[in-house]
């Protein structure tokens, strides 16, 4: 398994694109406004021509903000293909802008060093043999024996193109539900067979089936076992919406970010261009806030451990080999008493500079004094303690019950 790279990173891109930007009213807008084809294809498909989307620019964004890998949205539930594909009338080429999406951004990652990762959604609204366009759940059975077979032989085929156009994938991120049965393992088996190394999430495969890499969680930081991420939207919308002003400033991303990276976990930040392809301003801001922050801080981020200390009232923890991080976000004049570490301490310092700071152990009291009065950057102030050994709890914590 081609977990190496993943489990380093911890930080993504998620990009979602495509006529639905354009209609500025989320990705959803076809199925939720129950919008026919014949309108959706001559309002937004075909005058899908996004003049300000630079894939380089994005790149360097995604590398300025800190991030390892960068993932597409290649052909989301409208059906319409940001590639050029022979499966369908309706892509990028034929229908609108007269641009690959796919080369554009799978060439740009390679020259910023990101990995590269392809969305695809197993669900395509107006694919003649889909159940429903405008269901309001996903379909649970399909129209018809050869329906089903039709769909089938569509999927498997876009997923041939996109694992075999384009270089080097180093993610295959399925997203869309469909009847069962349909052919999780053997799709995987053909895009792990065309990119060895490929990682790829649980979404077309049942649980138990040993096709896939690692898990999602979607909208949560919520823990999974094995290699897992949390994909997460900045503002309320993974598509563009021109009314969507919710957005998460860098102190809620950095409390995602160490949140996912202390349960071994990645976190896969949306992004929303909008139809013209330009970018948020306040995206960009935020993306760029978090880097910065992270600069000089990398040292927790990457193949940080899973964590089984307990909640503070200062800030998450993050783990790695015999070191603690502690990330405080709510700073305290008196200092920050931590009364969970069972490891003798070796020494504690600011991660920002290094410089060392005053503490004491007492008991499992351990007092650290100097930190800033404010939480550095304006976002959190993160304290390294080198620990003997991997650092342990005192008392392990598995859950924390709330009565109802």
């Amino acid at each position: 398994m081609g977990s190496s790279w993943f489990n380093e990173a911890r930080y993504g891109m998620f990009v979602h694109f495509g006529p639905y930007s354009l209609a500025a009213r989320g990705e959803w807008v076809a199925n939720r406004e129950c919008i026919a084809q014949p309108e959706y294809d001559s309002g937004y498909c075909r005058k899908f021509n996004p003049r300000e989307f630079d894939a380089d620019a994005l790149c360097q964004l995604a590398v300025d903000g800190g991030m390892g890998y960068i993932v597409l949205t290649t052909r989301h539930h409208d059906g319409y293909c940001m590639w050029r594909t022979a499966t369908s009338e309706r892509n990028s080429i034929a229908m609108g802008a007269d641009r690959d999406f796919v080369e554009e951004i799978t060439t740009a990652a390679r020259r910023h060093g990101l990995r590269i990762g392809l969305y695809l959604s197993a669900a395509d609204w107006f694919h003649p043999d889909y159940p429903s366009s405008t269901a309001r759940d996903w379909p649970r059975e399909w129209p018809d024996a050869q329906a089903h077979e039709r769909m089938r032989v569509y999927v498997r085929e876009q997923v041939r193109e996109l694992m075999s156009n384009y270089g080097r994938i180093d993610v295959l991120w399925w997203d869309g539900c469909l009847p069962r049965p349909f052919d999780g393992p053997e799709v995987n088996r053909l895009a792990k067979a065309l990119q060895p190394g490929i990682m790829i999430n649980e979404r077309m495969c049942d649980d138990a089936e040993d096709c896939w890499d690692f898990r999602v969680s979607e909208q949560t930081t919520r823990a999974k076992e094995g290699p897992w991420e949390a994909c997460m939207t900045l503002n309320d919308n993974w598509g563009y919406h021109a009314g969507d002003s919710n957005w998460k400033n860098p102190k809620d991303v950095v409390r995602l970010l160490t949140a996912t990276a202390g349960n071994g976990g990645n976190l896969l930040l949306n992004v929303g261009p909008r139809g013209d392809g330009s970018l948020p301003e306040e995206s960009s801001t935020i993306i760029r806030a978090v880097g910065e922050w992270l600069k000089d801080r990398r040292e927790f981020l990457a193949n940080s451990g899973r964590s089984s200390f307990g909640w503070n009232n200062y800030g998450n923890v993050t783990v790695k080999g015999p070191a603690l991080y502690l990330h405080v976000f709510n700073p305290h004049p008196a200092g920050v008493c931590f009364a969970e570490l069972a490891n003798p301490v070796k020494r504690v310092r600011l991660l920002s500079s290094g410089k060392e700071l005053s503490w004491r152990k007492d008991g499992r009291r351990l007092l650290i004094e100097g930190l800033p009065l404010h939480p550095e950057q304006n976002i959190a102030t993160t304290i390294a303690i080198d620990t003997e050994g991997e650092p342990r709890p005192v008392t392990e914590q598995e859950t924390f019950w709330i009565p109802e």
